[in-house]
């Protein structure tokens, strides 16, 4: 059972934007803009967000969570699954992990939200032989 901490939502943000997106102040090509990599990982990684793209409402969105953090070493700016998070957060100290919804038709993508996951313990660093 995940237990995350420091959580951020992102739904206000996200509101002003697509209100932003519907009154014409901001373009929808500065809103549906994900990279080939985050395509791939909502693809790949992604589970369903159980809703409609808000801004081409024909694609169902996909959520993605990135993981960040030093205790991570190569896995840091990956995009990993729900078991793979129970997994790291029983084994690492802290980390980050950034929600990311995408639509694979129009491309857009925004941060859902945001917390903290791991043992809240920092990892015995190995006692060295030579003191």
């Amino acid at each position: 059972m995940l237990s995350p901490r420091q959580v951020v939502d992102y739904a206000l943000q996200r509101r002003a934007l697509l209100a932003d997106v519907r009154a014409g102040r901001v373009g929808r090509e500065e809103v549906c803009d994900a990279g080939a990599y985050l395509l791939r990982a909502a693809r790949f990684h992604g589970t369903s967000a159980g809703r409609a793209c808000p801004v081409c409402r024909h694609e169902e969105l996909a959520q993605v969570s990135w993981v960040f953090g030093e205790s991570l070493r190569h896995v840091s700016g990956s995009a990993r699954s729900a078991a793979d998070l129970e997994q790291l957060a029983a084994q690492v100290a802290d980390f980050s992990v950034h929600v990311v919804e995408v639509c694979t038709e129009c491309r857009w993508n925004h941060l859902v939200r945001s917390f903290v996951l791991g043992t809240g313990r920092p990892r015995r660093g190995r006692r060295s032989a030579g003191g």
